[in-house]
């Protein structure tokens, strides 16, 4: 299944897509893709439904954050170790945790915001976990069962804030519109192998990230364990598992995004996205 959310933000409903692409309202069944919908009796019960007789969405909506309102938005960083490499680090012992604000999420395409007093906002492509099962102490060989689905994430920076303004990361990865997520939630019986996925990333129609999840230094069922013995994960929340490499941080020189910039990004079998960079 591939669920999604649709509307102006705020009032966004949520639908399906068909076999064919088409997308079907869902709102006779749901209220709405969220911790609720993605436990795994509902995403049952949304399997077996005849898609087809639900009703058209017409025209082209906008389309918001894939899953609505997470408990927790977190993140692991340098899980790629030529991403590591790219930033002067060494890659990680155990898997890096930070949190972005869920005021950071947004839609795939809505415009992205450069913060005021921003001189290096970046770009950061990462496959998303959506859990669907409350996880604590979970063994890795179990982990996937605690899975509803994946989806795409742009995980935006700002790379000043979040390493030279003292304190932790999240200063810099928690600007309103820092997290597009979607076009859509992918249930995890839809993906083959996760650890085969084929991430990209273009900045202005030029090729800044090519990647993919099998050179990821911990694989999702990994994650999923390790983050369990430090907090509970519930239904709805979200976790992006690191990027590849070729982040504007990498580049010699640095080169950051800048207002009017467009950055699109897409995955094998996670729909792509399409952002505007704006100045907040």
């Amino acid at each position: 299944m591939k669920l999604l959310r649709y509307g102006p933000a705020g009032s966004e409903r949520p639908a399906i897509l068909d076999g064919s692409g088409q997308m079907r309202d869902l709102s006779g069944v749901v209220a709405d893709i969220d911790r609720t919908t993605l436990a795994p009796d509902m995403m049952a019960k949304l399997a077996a439904l005849d898609v087809e007789s639900l009703p058209k969405v017409d025209g082209t909506p906008r389309i918001g954050s894939a899953v609505a309102r997470p408990g927790k938005f977190l993140c692991v960083g340098l899980n790629y170790a030529d991403h590591a490499r790219e930033t002067g680090k060494e890659p990680p012992a155990e898997p890096v945790l930070f949190s972005k604000a869920t005021t950071a999420l947004c839609g795939p395409n809505d415009d992205v915001e450069i913060p005021r007093g921003s001189d290096r906002t970046d770009w950061e492509i990462e496959l998303g976990i959506v859990i669907g099962s409350r996880a604590k102490y979970v063994s890795e060989d179990d982990a996937l069962d605690y899975v509803a689905g994946y989806t795409l994430i742009n995980d935006v920076s700002e790379r000043r804030f979040q390493s030279e303004r003292g304190g932790q990361w999240v200063k810099g990865k928690s600007h309103d519109t820092f997290g597009p997520v979607g076009p859509w939630m992918v249930s995890k019986d839809e993906i083959a192998d996760v650890q085969n996925i084929d991430l990209w990333l273009d900045v202005d129609g030029e090729r800044r990230q090519t990647g993919n999840t099998k050179t990821m230094i911990f694989g999702v069922a990994h994650l999923v364990h390790y983050i369990s013995q430090f907090m509970t994960l519930e239904a709805g929340d979200i976790i992006a598992t690191g990027t590849p490499p070729g982040v504007g941080l990498g580049m010699k020189p640095p080169t950051f995004l800048k207002e009017g910039q467009v950055v699109t990004l897409g995955a094998s079998g996670l729909g792509e996205q399409r952002q505007l960079m704006v100045q907040a």
